[in-house]
């Protein structure tokens, strides 16, 4: 009997020790994988210059792929400029939606469209957050109607 306890015991034991392993979370990437896993890029707004940085996602890399662009971006809501691509994004493991903070670069999915959010959009579904622009909100943001915009790498 001592020894049906021991085992059970023991194969108790190591069952708790391989659910610990398997619900710890995955070790946060280190600063230097981190700047590796994202894309740096410059934009031209209205003859000034920004920069930002594109997230580690599909949606990400396939915008990536498509630069350097030259968008005519229109105004929508007075919170966002937009702009049709010239083909779509992924959207493979995004969530079904976004609610953007101001200085957020998106993809509004239904549309294809490329954001540059200057204000608060608020949750809507559709939307895949891209990344970050560094600064420069209040640049995109004072300009009414069309505005001309070039996204392109940053030049190392």
């Amino acid at each position: 009997m001592d020894t049906r306890f021991r085992a059970a015991h023991v194969s108790l034991s190591l069952a708790a020790v391989t659910l610990a392993a398997a619900c710890s979370s995955p070790q946060e990437p280190t600063a230097h994988n981190d700047r590796q896993d994202r894309i740096r890029i410059a934009l031209t707004v209205a003859g000034q210059s920004l920069t930002g940085t594109l997230s580690d996602t599909p949606a990400a890399h396939d915008l990536s792929a498509q630069l350097p662009l030259t968008l005519t971006m229109t105004d929508f809501g007075s919170v966002e400029k937009v702009a049709e691509l010239p083909a779509s994004l992924s959207i493979t493991g995004a969530p079904p939606g976004a609610d953007p903070a101001p200085g957020d670069i998106g993809y509004y999915a239904p549309w294809n469209d490329l954001v540059l959010y200057y204000g608060d959009q608020g949750y809507h579904d559709g939307i895949v957050r891209l990344g970050t622009l560094d600064g420069g909100v209040d640049v995109i943001g004072q300009h009414t109607g069309d505005l001309l915009v070039r996204i392109e790498h940053v030049r190392d």
